[in-house]
């Protein structure tokens, strides 16, 4: 029943007077929403999308708009003032072509032709280095296997004295064309050519040597230059040592992903270092130089008089360079840790129980506590 519907205006949510872009808008932004796609076995996301589509039929129509200002739903009922507009006829073909190219994948592309030349695939690869070789950089060599135009038939895959021959699926194009029928009409989808895989071309009789291929494959050998600074996960990219290309396209690119082994002592946190160093008790209450190990190599530091444990000292400039400029490196941070003596000798322990007399008498703490405990239980006793 026409009276059962919702205004059109209301259903894609813009005002009469809206212009012909922001009604395409309107329909785009609710039909990206509601696809029977993006929305499998949602039979409301289903039921909005019909209707989406129904209204933006007849706003993007300069008539049928006309008529339905006039006249209301009632113009495309049968017999109606409008002369009655039957919707289950519709092509939306081109509607989802010029709507949908960006989550369809076709899109205006449908009427151009897939075989021209196309960039070959990337290939992805990873290299170990260590951690030193992560902040300096390193060439490294690596073997992978890598596809080449075969010299025999220079990359067309027919024998030599013959030559590709037009496809006879996709006449060519290399993109076949088929027609579903669904809710809304006969709908197109251009796939491709699952015959010539998108060359356009097919090959009778094939090379001997690449059986038809266009390429054979070989373990090659490949240096890489990685840069000082480079982190865990991130990518070389060198360029032309991918798949070959189709069509005469050129080849793709080979992505090196760098993995760093762990370190023993660094860690590092973007360009900033980080580790820890034992520091003696005597250095830690008297002061003196000690040596940090750095990425550099040794270094000597002078420890303050009373540091404690876990005091943390900045190293400027010892740590990772900047991947844009070498010249610019991160800090080394270093947390002192005070060590505690584990083995002394009967002299040490001597010199050691005079030197806690003279600074606070910490080994008789408790019994003073305990003689201070045993004076006021005898003061209570006596008062009472």
């Amino acid at each position: 029943m026409a009276e059962s519907k919702r205004d059109y205006y209301e259903v894609l949510g813009v005002d009469k007077n809206a212009d012909e872009a922001t009604i395409k808008k309107a329909y785009r932004n609710l039909a990206k929403k509601y696809h029977p796609d993006m929305n499998p076995g949602d039979a409301e996301a289903e039921k909005k999308f019909k209707e989406a589509s129904e209204a933006y039929a007849v706003l993007s129509d300069p008539d049928k708009k006309r008529q339905y200002d006039q006249f209301g739903h009632a113009a495309f009922e049968n017999g109606g003032p409008g002369g009655g507009f039957d919707f289950s006829g519709m092509d939306f073909t081109d509607l989802f072509g010029d709507l949908f190219g960006d989550f369809f994948g076709g899109g205006r592309s449908r009427s151009r032709s897939n075989n021209g030349p196309m960039k070959g695939a990337n290939i992805r690869t990873s290299v170990r280095i260590s951690f030193e070789e992560a902040v300096f950089g390193v060439d490294k060599e690596i073997e992978l296997t890598l596809k080449d135009p075969c010299p025999t038939c220079k990359g067309s895959g027919a024998k030599p004295g013959t030559t590709p021959e037009t496809c006879s699926k996709c006449g060519g194009k290399g993109q076949v064309v088929y027609t579903q029928q669904s809710l809304f009409g006969m709908i197109r989808n251009v796939q491709t050519c699952p015959e010539c895989q998108g060359s356009g071309k097919t090959v009778k009789e094939k090379c001997p040597d690449c059986h038809g291929a266009g390429y054979i494959s070989s373990r090659k050998k490949i240096q890489v230059s990685i840069p000082a600074g480079i982190d865990e996960g991130q990518c070389v990219r060198i360029r032309d040592k991918g798949e070959p290309g189709t069509n005469g396209g050129p080849r793709g690119d080979l992505l090196v992903e760098v993995i760093v082994n762990r370190h023993p002592i660094f860690q590092r946190q973007d360009r900033n270092i980080f580790s820890t160093a034992p520091i003696s008790y005597a250095v830690a209450a008297l002061g003196g130089d000690v040596v940090l190990d750095t990425v550099d190599g040794k270094v000597i530091y002078e420890v303050k008089a009373g540091t404690q444990t876990d005091t943390r000292v900045r190293l400027k400039g010892k740590g990772v360079p900047s991947l844009r400029n070498k010249d610019v490196r991160g800090d080394h941070y270093v947390t002192l840790i005070v060590q505690t003596p584990e083995h002394l000798n009967g002299e040490a322990k001597e010199l050691l129980r005079k030197f806690d007399e003279l600074t606070g008498n910490s080994l008789h703490a408790s019994d003073a506590y305990t003689e201070k405990k045993s004076d006021d239980k005898k003061k209570k006793g006596l008062f009472k």
